[in-house]
């Protein structure tokens, strides 16, 4: 195949245990899993099914990433999340079959120009540039494995705890996640899906550092410039 210019390589994650590489196709998010910080943001958990967006494969920070404050806005915020990571794709996949389609689970921070995104809402227009900036999506080693882990998600920014959470709080598990979101695409081997974040959400400055802690798999760090 020719090409008119050289393509660039694909964006990829270090895998626990591996010196292979996990290729990156896609990265999927869920918005306002937790009940706490949906209400937070001024809606009812209880109402309101599942819905997800997007970031491009390209916006991926790995851990220990020293990136530039991003432009156009003066309010980015951190969002510690659950990343899985699709090994076996499909659709219409059961919830009862989803976690035999998992690869494995990273930390992750969803930054997010939250001005940009109120100012977006407020005009009902959609928040593409509030999440799919460059380098908005921080994900950490992956830990091969279907099941999910257990424990706590915590974030913290220049050492001081943000967000902390149970994991079991998700309104939607990694298994409904799956299943549901295959019922609206057709999911492939490279997907990674950020699964929501806990209350606490706020803002990072430059010079500040932001950790995404979660039991039993690597962290996921970032530091603003």
């Amino acid at each position: 195949m020719e090409y008119v210019f050289a393509p660039p390589a694909p964006p990829s994650l270090p895998v626990e245990g591996m010196t292979a590489r996990f290729p990156l196709r896609r990265i999927l998010c869920v918005g306002r899993n937790y009940a706490e910080h949906a209400r937070e943001m001024g809606h009812d958990p209880d109402r309101e099914p599942p819905f997800f967006f997007a970031k491009p494969a390209d916006a991926l920070v790995q851990h220990g990433a020293v990136i530039p404050y991003p432009p156009m806005t003066a309010d980015l915020h951190h969002e510690a999340e659950l990343v899985v990571a699709i090994g076996t794709g499909g659709a219409h996949i059961a919830a009862g079959d989803a976690l035999a389609h998992v690869f494995g689970y990273a930390a992750g921070n969803d930054l997010t120009r939250r001005d940009l995104q109120a100012e977006a809402k407020a005009a009902r227009r959609p928040w593409d540039m509030a999440k799919g900036f460059d380098a908005s999506a921080v994900i950490g080693t992956l830990r091969p494995g279907a099941t999910p882990p257990e424990g706590r998600i915590r974030c913290k920014v220049q050492g001081e705890p943000r967000q902390e959470a149970a994991l079991s709080e998700m309104i939607w598990p990694v298994a409904g996640v799956i299943a549901h979101l295959s019922r609206l695409i057709v999911l492939a081997p490279g997907d990674v899906i950020m699964t929501g974040t806990p209350a606490g959400v706020g803002p990072i400055r430059q010079g500040e550092t932001c950790v995404v802690e979660i039991d039993g798999l690597a962290p996921a760090a970032v530091t603003l410039r």
